[in-house]
Parts: C-alpha cells; structure tokens; sequence
C-alpha cells in the first residue's frame, strides 16, 4: 500500500496547467483553483475536472451543472492563490474581469483558454468527484504565455518567439 504523503510527493513531480473552475446559476456563482483538469476526448469534446465533496464550492457545482474551465496565463499566480484558498467568493470575483460564456459561467479575461462546459457525467472515486464536461464553446488567447504547477510551485511557459 503506497502511503498518502508518498503519493503526494511523487504526484508533485506531475506538472500541470494551473486553472480557475468557476460556475454560475440557481445555486450562485462560485469558483475554486484547479490542477486536476484534462481532456478526455474530442468526440464529443469532454473535459474531467476533479472536486472534493467536502469543499465550500462543491455543493454549488453540483446544483449548477455547468462550469468554465479558465487555464491561467503567466502572470497569475496571485489570482490562483485567491481562488485556491478561504477568501470569500465576491472577493475573489472582484479581483479579475470576467465575462459570461454560453452557459453563464465566469469566463476569466486574459485567460490562456476558457472552456464553457456543461457537466454530462459524475463518478464519484475516493474523496472526489470526477466531474465529466462537454464543451459548449471555447475561447482562446494566444497573445500570452503559460501557467503550470510543479514541484509544489508555480512556473512559467513561454511561447517561442515566431
């Protein structure tokens, strides 16, 4: 059996894009800091998003059923901290621009991508939520340079020089 810290340690050596989760609708506006997002097919386009049933937000996602994935760009760090920690929700929606996407959901301006989603599928593993979203629509911005979380800490990715 691999113990809970070991895993931890080594689950740190997985680099991942760093990304703003948020929702909005009957049961209000949330959002929470997220690494353990990724695709999962492109027929139809489906993203996984990962959230603990025993986080604030999540009985907010789970009446809403629809979410926006915004990875964040270079430069962000401190919005991911906000997002990633116990700052009240209209504090942290106040500290950036936001605009609403097809389903209603935050879509954060100057975000690396912004992935408007409607949850299709939950399976619940462990202390989590496996959260199955299929893409309504995306907007990209390629003007900027990307953000990633590894070794337990934030680096940046630049875009090569064309």
């Amino acid at each position: 059996m691999v113990e809970k810290q070991a895993f931890r340690d080594a689950m740190s050596c997985l680099g991942a894009a760093v990304n703003i989760v948020t929702t909005d609708g009957p049961a209000g506006r949330a959002g929470f800091t997220a690494s353990a997002v990724c695709s999962v097919t492109d027929e139809p386009p489906t993203l996984l998003v990962c959230l603990n049933r025993s986080a604030s937000v999540w009985p907010i996602f789970s009446r809403n059923q629809a979410l926006c994935v915004n990875t964040l760009a270079a430069g962000h760090e401190d919005l991911s901290n906000l997002f990633g920690g116990k700052t009240a929700m209209t504090e942290r929606f106040s500290a950036a621009r936001w605009r609403h996407g097809i389903t209603g959901c935050p879509q954060l301006e100057g975000a690396l991508v912004s992935f408007d989603c409607r949850i299709s599928q939950v399976v619940s593993v462990g202390t989590h939520d496996i959260l199955f979203c299929e893409l309504v629509a995306l907007e990209r911005n390629d003007d900027t340079h990307g953000l990633v979380w590894f070794d337990r800490g934030y680096h940046q990715l630049m875009r090569p020089a064309c």
